[in-house]
């Protein structure tokens, strides 16, 4: 029946019910479990998990080297959760906030024996989620029956694995003409991809011939630098830096895509801000968290310039990354235009550790 949803949308429904504080069923390999994620977990929550059986946690690498926890499983750590760990204590390992102050959470055990597929799976959910990536997880019996008694939501994760690694479909759904400082010849096109998630936005300068490389930046959504103006990084200037320099030559697009601090979440990025303020720098902070570097997914940006009709670009931008994407995803880029504004006392480090640790031509 067409009315049954579809494992795309069950995993936009596995997000929202994360998110709130509930639980998702995982299904894989002969294989269940019961999985929440730490950040939305409450006492009541964790008291009906622990009647179900052993619970453990589920770690990025990268949080657990903070932690000096053993990741046996490469890219993640399942730890053992004590019968006796409170919340705070569960939710202090997923959370770095108070790392300074209480540096040893251990001795944490990690588990080495059996399969370590439904906490990836936990993991990868949890981050869609834009939650900090951290997830309990106690292993159920019937499934199927668990999940329709108790009204959750269940994941294959056979099902779910591709969906989750490639990038969602997006969809043009609206476009307006849109006069603006830069330009008044403007136009807003809204897409929307099917997994979901938030639209994302391309800003098309004048008429730009399809047939030539066009001037186009990729820029990641940046609330505090677009819409506050702050002085912690150079977004702001960047994104007007590049209207004004498409206005000026009467065409371009602009994709504005719905990545605020770099993948991870408004949420996650004031996380990271707050670590930079005890003395970590932007890439430090967001391993503490469990993230990578970067989590974008700038596959978006040539899904757009491809729905849109076009096939090169002279792309302004400063990150080697984003041209090697474009490349690898068949957008040709003609030329790299540099787009160096913004630098100030607020953002110097900041700036000089893009470039020492993430590559970028500054």
């Amino acid at each position: 029946m067409s009315l049954l949803p579809t494992t795309l949308e069950l995993l936009a429904r596995a997000r929202v019910d994360l998110r709130m504080g509930l639980p998702v069923v995982l299904k894989g390999g002969g294989t269940a479990a019961l999985a929440m994620a730490v950040e939305s977990l409450s006492a009541d929550r964790l008291a009906d998990l622990r009647a179900l059986g052993p619970v453990s946690l589920a770690l990025t690498a990268r949080r657990a080297e903070t932690l000096k926890a053993r990741a046996y499983d490469g890219d993640l750590a399942r730890i053992e959760v004590p019968d006796n760990a409170t919340l705070d204590w569960i939710q202090a390992l997923a959370d770095p906030a108070d790392d300074l102050k209480t540096p040893m959470k251990g001795p944490l055990a990690s588990l080495r024996a059996g399969p370590a597929d439904l906490h990836r799976l936990a993991i990868a959910l949890v981050k869609s989620a834009r939650l900090l990536p951290a997830a309990l997880l106690v292993p159920i019996d019937q499934a199927d029956r668990f999940a329709a008694e108790h009204g959750l939501t269940r994941i294959s994760q056979t099902a779910a694995e591709p969906l989750l690694s490639q990038s969602s479909p997006l969809h043009p759904v609206a476009a307006a003409r849109l006069p603006m400082d830069a330009a008044e010849a403007g136009r807003l096109h809204i897409f929307r991809p099917e997994d979901g998630g938030e639209e994302h936005y391309a800003v098309e300068i004048g008429r730009p011939d399809r047939s030539k490389p066009v001037l186009a930046r990729l820029h990641s959504a940046c609330f505090t630098g677009d819409v506050l103006g702050s002085l912690k990084c150079d977004c702001g200037p960047q994104l007007r830096g590049a209207l004004a320099q498409m206005g000026a030559e009467g065409a371009g697009v602009l994709l504005y895509l719905n990545q605020e601090g770099r993948g991870i979440g408004l949420a996650n990025k004031m996380r990271a801000y707050s670590l930079q303020d005890q003395g970590f720098d932007t890439v430090e902070a967001n391993h503490r968290l469990g993230f990578e570097d970067d989590e974008r997914d700038f596959r978006l940006g040539a899904a757009i310039l491809k729905e849109m009709g076009f096939g090169a670009v002279r792309l302004m931008t400063n990150n080697p990354g984003k041209i090697a994407m474009m490349e690898k995803t068949g957008i040709t880029v003609a030329e790299r235009v540099p787009l160096k504004v913004g630098e100030n006392a607020h953002n110097r480090a900041y700036l000089a550790t893009k470039a020492a640790k993430s590559g970028h031509m500054l």
